[in-house]
């Protein structure tokens, strides 16, 4: 084998996974897609508020968006809004707040509640931008709804495995009787009964966005872990065994490595997510999945690194022979 021919090739592989890297580093943001419940219940009015669910919920978000740090991305996702032709009236992307606020105006309640296939549709997006961040970066799933899915049993199927993925996913329940089934499914659950709860609500998830944590170790983990109902926790087992970047309820390409969860589902949803929360601009310090990600991401990277380098070398010793 000509050894320095596969220095050279070591050499420029390593140089380019290195650039790619700090690259994806420096690029790494916390990503949020809200989806948005645009169905027909939203236009009912908000008990004792004197307006409706949507127009508060929009009030909300515009009041909220407009303190979050800029580099925070964010992305709008709607479902069964009228007049709507594109279910994306913000894509995920660096932020422009002028088109950002004129797009949380535009949906009009309509139809159903597909939430099953939304949630599948806002993760996936999340997940293809963690495989362009290489795992760097926070990635987060905001859902704001009044009713259950018409959906259901996609629901049941895909909210598993997208917490699983290490996407966390929150859900404010706005004016309803009762919580939403996916109160015990997700990382948080916040119920919001009038205008200013919703908008605390908000306030709170974005709040926790960013920071600086530390990866939840020993004991703690498996504190978390205990809250976890059985069923979920055997869906979020299966999921693992094939996570990876790919879209939700697809298996992974054979190249694609898997990747662990960022954080599991709180053992305090609902009533405890109601505590005060530090004002939206103040970063918190509060998660912990961000800095796991990253990690695990640059494993992988390195991982697919050192694939190629592998037969790179078996195709290098392959040509000495001949």
């Amino acid at each position: 084998m000509n050894l320095n021919y596969v220095r050279r090739i070591l050499g420029g592989l390593a140089l380019g996974f290195l650039t790619a890297s700090v690259a994806a580093a420096q690029d790494a943001a916390d990503n949020v897609v809200i989806v948005l419940d645009s169905s027909g219940s939203m236009a009912r009015p908000l008990q004792g508020a004197g307006t409706d669910k949507m127009t508060a919920a929009k009030a909300a978000l515009k009041q909220v968006l407009s303190s979050v740090p800029q580099e925070t991305r964010i992305g709008l996702l709607v479902f069964s809004a009228k007049g709507v032709s594109d279910n994306w009236i913000y894509p995920l992307g660096p932020r422009d707040d002028a088109k950002l606020m004129q797009a949380i105006d535009r949906p009009t309640p309509g139809g159903g509640t597909p939430l099953g296939a939304y949630l599948k549709k806002g993760a996936d997006r999340l997940l293809e931008e963690r495989a362009k961040q290489f795992g760097y970066g926070t990635f987060r799933l905001l859902v704001v709804t009044d009713g259950e899915a018409e959906d259901q049993q996609l629901v049941e199927r895909f909210t598993p495995e997208v917490v699983a993925r290490g996407i966390k996913v929150d859900v404010i329940g706005v004016a309803m009787n009762q919580r939403h089934t996916l109160a015990t499914k997700v990382h948080s659950y916040r119920s919001a009964n009038d205008p200013a709860s919703l908008k605390r609500a908000i306030a709170e998830v974005f709040g926790e966005i960013g920071g600086v944590g530390n990866d939840l170790t020993g004991a703690e983990a498996f504190a978390e872990l205990k809250a976890i109902p059985n069923e979920v926790a055997q869906a979020m087992i299966q999921a693992l065994s094939s996570s990876g970047n790919q879209p939700i309820g697809e298996r992974p390409r054979p190249s694609q490595p898997a990747v662990a969860p960022a954080s599991t589902p709180s053992s305090q949803a609902g009533p405890s997510a109601q505590a005060s929360s530090p004002p939206v601009a103040q970063r918190s310090v509060q998660r912990s999945g961000g800095k796991f990600v990253a990690t695990v991401g640059g494993l992988v990277c390195f991982g697919g690194f050192a694939l190629v380098v592998l037969l790179l070398i078996m195709r290098a010793a392959n040509k000495s022979r001949r």
